[in-house]
């Protein structure tokens, strides 16, 4: 049954007949609105991470009015509220420190504001958890507007994937195989539309993720940002949440654990970034139904590896996926792996938005007997250096390192790596493995460093990847032998703030186990002697982040955001 007027939040605003609402009233008005355009209407948030500096969201200054066309076809009266844009490219030290923010800021914006549903608007790597945090914790009607994957890069005729081959070539360049005029002309070739990154980054995994849990329309993620599609996606999306409002379809009625599955599941296939793990878990833990680090394990144990595209696959780009059936097709064939009575936004279940997907290239879109790796992207380790886990991406590791013991090289900021990465002399081979702590959560932010540079002597001798281990992060467009979020992290005293240049360190990624070669007195009497670092910030925003975030294996939310702190936070009042 559909609610009615009265019922809506912003009536409260707008309908009562006391001096408050007359001011309220009298100001929309003072906008140049009428009574006609938001009497019996429900009022839709447009939350758009637009900026100058946001170069993936540089469309939306278009795509807003899109969806405010669709808001005013189906009836509502939109209203566009700007959150912060986080631009993974230029926003330092990295976006990790400002997800939360986001997040806050869009579940303040849509409760402070007489709001009754809303169209999320991102795509940039951490706008898709940030927005869809802060709109879980609000538990208003809302959906999700995925930014879509710029247009494929050209050098010379080659195919460039955004990240991924700007590492590979960087390498070719340190080794001395690339002249400083073909850098250039990769600089200008590179990113040619607006859009994310259209390779399997961090974007295009978050948007997946976003679609295969219900929060997108179906197939929205896939659409590149560039083609007419993605302009009437967004209308539709516009046209969609109004109903939404009216059939009064709230996360808390739409969601449930399967949902969150279907993302784990779906990102397996995807050949995802490693940043999924931490923004689902986050996600999870806000709607109510958390999913874990063995939820990712079990999942990538069962769910191949399918999308054919960079870096785990070698040829693809975003744009091949979209044209060889997108997502849709994807899931269809992942489908005995989905939990398809899961619901979605258009109030349909995942199994139905899927039915009919069909794929159109098998060597983009693998059949399940013809993977591009056997088990799922991601694999958790764990053991004495790392008892919360640390994950790797094998389908991007040389093989020969999938079981591996080396020496340890260990630096303890990042500046010490830069400086070691050209150094001639450098104690190194490519059996040893690098080492950066103190960049995780507390320590640094958890900023992408975790794809530690092969130092230049290597490159030169044709070493291609090593093992290399940190509590960071690293982009979703990287690939290489990277374990990554190892928690606890170096900062708050877990076990990689113990490790020595020198250690023997036994990586087993198909037994999930990590261990430091050092005897159980060892590791106690290196616990005892080690001091904490000294806090990073001491004021403002940072301050305050060091004092609540979590941990990795726990999503990296701040303690008091998510759902189990405290009471439910009221409707504001309106005197």
């Amino acid at each position: 049954m559909k609610r009615t007027y009265e019922t809506l939040r912003s009536a409260r605003w707008f309908a009562p007949d006391d001096f408050r609402s007359f001011g309220h009233r009298s100001r929309v008005l003072q906008m140049g609105y009428g009574y006609e355009d938001w009497q019996g209407k429900p009022v839709i948030a447009i939350i758009n991470t637009w900026s100058d500096a946001s170069q993936c969201h540089a469309h939306f200054k278009q795509r807003v009015e899109d969806v405010k066309r669709g808001v005013l076809q189906a009836g509502g009266f939109p209203l566009e509220l700007p959150a912060i844009s986080l631009s993974e490219v230029l926003v330092k030290p990295t976006t990790m420190l400002y997800r939360n923010f986001l997040a806050m800021e869009t579940e303040e914006l849509l409760r402070s504001h007489p709001v009754d549903g809303a169209v999320l608007m991102g795509g940039c790597d951490k706008t898709t958890p940030g927005l869809t945090m802060g709109a879980l914790s609000m538990g208003l009607p809302f959906i999700y507007l995925p930014a879509g994957p710029m247009l494929r890069g050209n050098w010379k005729g080659k195919v460039l994937g955004s990240g991924s081959d700007a590492f590979k070539y960087w390498d070719e360049r340190r080794a001395g195989g690339l002249s400083e005029q073909a850098w250039h002309e990769m600089e200008v070739g590179i990113a040619r539309s607006h859009g994310t990154c259209m390779t399997m980054g961090t974007a295009a995994t978050m948007t997946g993720i976003a679609e295969s849990v219900g929060l997108t329309l179906p197939g929205a993620s896939s659409i590149p940002a560039a083609d007419a599609n993605h302009i009437r996606m967004s209308a539709d999306c516009g046209r969609r949440i109004v109903d939404m409002v009216w059939e009064d379809w709230t996360p808390a009625r739409m969601l449930a654990r399967a949902n969150f599955e279907n993302g784990i599941a779906c990102a397996m296939a995807m050949g995802c970034s490693t940043n999924a793990i931490i923004h689902l878990i986050a996600m999870s833990r806000r709607a109510g139904h958390p999913v874990n680090l063995a939820d990712f394990d079990a999942f990538s144990r069962s769910v191949p590896v399918i999308a054919n595209i960079r870096p785990s696959g070698d040829t693809y780009l975003m744009e091949d996926f979209f044209y060889a059936g997108g997502l849709r097709a994807m899931l269809e064939r992942i489908r005995g792996h989905l939990r398809t009575d899961a619901l979605t936004v258009n109030g349909k279940t995942l199994g139905e938005n899927i039915a009919g997907g069909e794929v159109y290239d098998d060597d983009v879109i693998r059949p399940l007997d013809n993977p591009i790796y056997a088990e799922g992207a991601l694999a958790v380790l764990r053991g004495n250096l790392a008892p919360d886990g640390v994950v790797i991406k094998p389908s991007a590791v040389a093989p020969h390192l999938l079981r591996h013991t080396g020496r340890a090289l260990v630096f303890d900021d990042y500046p010490s790596l830069k400086k070691a990465e050209n150094d001639p002399d450098l104690d190194v081979t490519g059996d040893d493995i690098l080492v950066l702590r103190n960049a995780g959560p507390l320590g640094a932010g958890m900023p992408e460093w975790g794809m530690l540079p092969i130092p230049t002597k290597l490159l030169k001798q044709g070493v291609k990847d090593m093992l290399r281990l940190s509590d960071a992060r690293m982009s979703g467009t990287s690939y290489g032998g990277c374990l990554l979020h190892c928690s606890p992290e170096a900062a708050i005293g877990g076990p990689l703030a113990l490790v020595k240049t020198g250690d023997r360190i036994t990586v087993d990624v198909p037994a999930r186990t990590i261990h430091l070669e050092i005897s159980d007195e060892e590791f106690t009497a290196r616990r005892a002697a080690w001091t904490p670092p000294p806090a990073r910030y001491e004021r403002g925003y940072g301050w305050m982040f060091g004092r609540h975030i979590k941990q990795a294996n726990e999503g990296c939310d701040f303690d008091f955001l998510e759902t189990t702190f405290g009471r439910p936070v009221p409707e504001p009042d309106i005197f």
